[in-house]
């Protein structure tokens, strides 16, 4: 397959379709990405619950509760994202089914604008890479950010390498539209991950002297300040100024520390959404296999790229991808989605390193079988650790249902407030509202949580051997079903509200 010749020179021109004669991007690309939507409506979202994570995100939108308290470091990218459907229905299963369309839709828009910068068979490889992690199926229906950060940069790099490339202003001018959009949608999602992002291609663009255009630093200002203006709004508005929020923020999620990370990854892929402390042992090493080996095929991907002339379009996402990994190797915890970004832009570099590796040894039909029994190990662990982290929501969806049936029985009803250990599910599955006393997401005083059990019902969880705090040691104790982690979990309940709305204690 022969390719245009890609370099970043002054008079380059939009490079030609990379695809054989007959061979059209979009009915591939669209296929890939109906099976990945597919993937996930028959493998996740059957019978997974809302994840804590998730509930603080849609209950901003939903009627379904009070919204939970929303701490420093979030944004409402996701919130916005899911909140036509939240206006429409309470069902989860509805929602997820409509995320699941959306994340098939951008990955299918997000490997698009490659398709004038790589050939067809990378663009679909590295698709099928990125899509068949455990962590893109679990997040694809999923009330989260991370995911849509990797779509909105790996979008953003493609088109920036459109506008830096192309001589055709209508070309350049589409190239830097979507650039903006692409950086703005990212730091609706997620700020921090924006920031690295456009700093990152800001930098290549000061570097490589023809790529130095002010039209494409303008729009990566542009669009970042657009996507993170709610944020920064909200910043002066609840915080006081931006400085207060930032900090504020960083206390939350520990900053930058000298703790190396890596381990913690590792440990972390075995099926754990978060890893906090992460001194738990590592019991599966197979399953962080592919995480080291991602760095070397990604370097095997570079050197495929220079002999062939690519290395102008794979270098650059590949620094994107270091790029917005590296901070989260410095944290005192691990989350697997928080590399969903840099997987997706690694992504390119690692699919072209295969296809060398599968067309340049010899004999090549023992080289591609080889290849083939290695990718398809390599997808049997990734179906078994997803299994095992979908079964791990079913178990919590059932606890939190079975808690929330308890408490009915025991006449709790909203008008209520739920605090403590795992409030913020156990309060939305009942339209109650959340708050907690302390903590992160501190948001009620002692002396207002029990002014407000006078008005209504006040349920504290507590789990996991904790005593039952002073405050509520007089209150009516009820055992709970057990929910994942939290051996004896109790309810403290509150004397029963006497006044509007209530009878003997009872809810009307």
């Amino acid at each position: 397959m022969r390719s245009a010749r890609l370099t970043p020179g002054p008079r380059a021109t939009a490079a030609p379709e990379h695809h054989a004669p007959g061979a059209k991007p979009l009915p591939w690309l669209a296929g890939l990405a109906a099976v990945h939507t597919l993937a996930q409506l028959v493998l996740v979202i059957p019978g997974l619950g809302l994840g804590w994570d998730e509930t603080v995100y849609l209950s901003q939108v939903s009627p379904q509760a009070p919204a939970a308290f929303f701490s420093a470091p979030r944004a409402r990218g996701i919130t916005f994202l899911v909140a036509p459907v939240a206006a429409l229905t309470t069902s989860t299963a509805v929602l997820r089914g409509y995320l699941a369309l959306a994340s098939g839709g951008g990955l299918l828009l997000s490997l698009w604008v490659w398709r004038r910068l790589l050939p067809l068979p990378v663009l679909v490889s590295a698709g099928v890479v990125f899509s068949g992690l455990w962590i893109t199926l679990l997040y694809g229906p999923q009330v989260m950010p991370n995911l849509w950060v990797a779509y909105g940069a790996l979008l953003a790099t493609g088109c920036f390498l459109r506008a830096v490339r192309a001589s055709d202003g209508r070309a350049d001018r589409r190239a830097l539209f979507g650039l903006a959009a692409g950086v703005a949608f990212t730091a609706l999602m997620r700020p921090g991950d924006a920031m690295a992002l456009m700093v990152t291609l800001a930098a290549a663009a000061l570097c490589v002297r023809p790529w130095r255009r002010p039209a494409v630093l303008l729009a990566l200002v542009a669009g970042a300040g657009l996507g993170s203006a709610e944020w920064i709004v909200e910043a002066y508005l609840r915080y006081g100024d931006l400085a207060a929020r930032v900090h504020r923020a960083g206390e939350i999620q520990g900053g930058i520390t000298a703790h190396l990370a890596v381990g913690d990854q590792l440990r972390a892929l075995e099926g754990r959404t978060l890893c906090r402390p992460c001194d738990v042992p590592w019991r599966h090493p197979v399953t962080g296999f592919w995480w080291l080996a991602v760095l070397p095929l990604t370097a095997g991907g570079l050197l495929v790229a220079a002999r062939t002339r690519r290395l102008a379009v794979l270098l650059l996402p590949a620094l994107v991808g270091l790029a917005l990994a590296v901070p989260y190797q410095f944290i005192d915890y691990a989350a697997p989605r928080f590399l969903l970004p840099a997987y997706a832009l690694l992504s390119l570099p690692v699919a072209l390193c295969l296809l060398g590796m599968a067309t340049a040894a010899r004999p090549r039909a023992l080289a591609a079988a080889a290849l083939a029994l290695a990718l398809s190990a390599h997808f049997a662990v990734q179906y078994v650790v997803l299994h095992r982290a979908v079964s791990r929501g079913h178990a919590i969806r059932e606890g939190v249902d079975g808690v929330a049936a308890q408490l009915r029985r025991q006449g709790v009803r909203a008008p209520c407030l739920v605090t403590g250990a795992e409030a913020v599910r156990v309060a939305f599955r009942m339209g109650c509202a959340s708050r907690q006393i302390g903590g992160h997401d501190g948001s009620i005083t002692l002396p207002e949580l029990l002014a407000a059990a006078e008005r209504r019902p006040v349920v504290l969880l507590v789990g996991g051997g904790r005593a039952v705090p002073a405050y509520a040691r007089d209150w009516r104790v009820q055992p709970l079903p057990r929910l994942p982690g939290l051996a004896g979990y109790r309810a403290c309940l509150s004397p029963r509200p006497v006044g509007p709305g209530y009878r003997d204690g009872q809810a009307r």
